[in-house]
């Protein structure tokens, strides 16, 4: 039997109906794999836009037809594919690194103060960041990103995750510079707050989302400060790599982490999703991924090595 297409919108029985899950489930893993993947794309765009003198906007354009080369194949794909999605991910930290640097910094290829500056960077994209969230809601689309199986909801998601890359660039830029505290320090009070968002979302009542969104904004940051203790040099603080070995050292380390999360999801393939419903009308939405005329027996439940 052939799966109908996303694009296959109105089913009449489309109750009884499931679609191929697009995007992971939030584990250790997807936080590992997030971390390095934006860690390398500071280090990318340092190493196109500092070191080889490409600048900031010439850099954003390079990055910027990757990320929709890879968006693109994402949105249409069928179902989970880690080597994609992580491609994106990466897409939208190199582009919204290079959008923080060209909105904060201004156009050159270091450190001019042509721009807003930081501060008023991160307010900007804090600002676009809310407007995205309440376009979400009154939507009707599932504020669930485990579980989100409509086409309009996946974009949202997307345009959530490039600001919320952007604004983590930005976040991290103002802590490290503006403040005083320098990366090393900066690095250090941002991993405090994710270890009190990881006890909030265990011993706290808080929502579930606000805490996802907040770790993913500062997983930016925090990712950055540890791109730059990789590729500064020594007498700063960092190991002196080189934004040329650093990146090459980051691009292995993921390559790992994302071929591992390949073999796990090959074995057990995640579980298809219901049917997507707008949450606010109830009317049947058009789906992200591939349809399936039912629910696999065997992905009734779902287990530890399935989240990974």
């Amino acid at each position: 039997m052939t799966a109908p297409r996303p694009s296959d919108v109105h089913i009449p029985d489309y109750r009884d109906r499931y679609v191929m899950r697009k995007l992971p489930h939030v584990t250790a893993l997807f936080w590992a794999i997030k971390i390095v993947a934006v860690t390398l794309g500071e280090t990318a765009g340092d190493l196109f836009g500092i070191t080889l003198g490409a600048g900031y906007l010439t850099t954003e354009l390079i990055f910027l037809g990757y990320f929709l080369v890879v968006l693109t194949l994402q949105v249409n794909a069928g179902r989970f594919r880690p080597a994609l999605f992580w491609a994106v991910v990466l897409g939208t930290s190199m582009v919204g690194t290079e959008i923080s640097d060209l909105l904060d910094r201004g156009p050159g290829d270091g450190s001019e103060p042509n721009g807003v500056g930081y501060g008023w960077g991160a307010i900007i994209l804090t600002g676009l960041l809310a407007v995205i969230f309440v376009v979400w809601w009154r939507t009707g689309q599932s504020y669930d990103v485990e579980n989100i199986a409509s086409r309009k909801g996946e974009i949202l998601y997307w345009m959530a995750i490039l600001v919320s890359n952007t604004l983590g660039t930005a976040s991290g830029d103002w802590l490290s510079d503006d403040t005083g505290l320098g990366f090393g320090n900066a690095f250090l009070v941002i991993a405090g707050i994710m270890v009190l968002i990881v006890l909030a979302h265990y011993l706290t009542t808080i929502d579930t989302m606000l805490l996802f969104w907040l770790a993913f904004i500062l997983t930016r940051p925090l990712g950055a400060a540890g791109g730059d203790s990789l590729t500064k040099p020594a007498d700063e603080g960092g190991l002196g790599w080189g934004t040329l070995w650093g990146s090459t050292a980051l691009l292995g380390l993921l390559v790992v982490l994302v071929l591992y999360q390949s073999v796990v999801v090959h074995r057990r393939p995640l579980n298809p999703l219901p049917y997507p419903e707008n949450r606010l009308t109830g009317e049947p939405q058009r789906p992200n991924g591939a349809v399936v005329p039912r629910k696999p027996s065997h992905a009734a439940t779902t287990t530890g090595a399935e989240r990974e």
